[in-house]
């Protein structure tokens, strides 16, 4: 395996988790907000989900999101 390639390649995917994940979650509180859903709520729960089937890999990241 080339390492400095996959590392270059991982690093495009991770890039491309993190801005889209970052527009879906502003999208979604927007709404939220807009909706009245937050009113009152400091901070909303939020999970991420890594899966590789074909590697049997499954990683969740769990955390709070401060709303306030």
């Amino acid at each position: 395996m080339d390492e400095d390639n996959f590392n270059m390649e991982l690093r495009k995917f991770l890039k491309r988790v993190g801005v889209t994940s970052q527009r879906e979650i502003e999208t979604a509180v927007r709404a939220a907000q807009a909706a009245g859903k937050l009113a009152g709520k400091k901070d909303v729960a939020v999970k991420m989900t890594l899966t590789i089937d074909s590697l049997g890999l499954r990683h969740e990241v769990n955390d709070k999101i401060s709303v306030a």
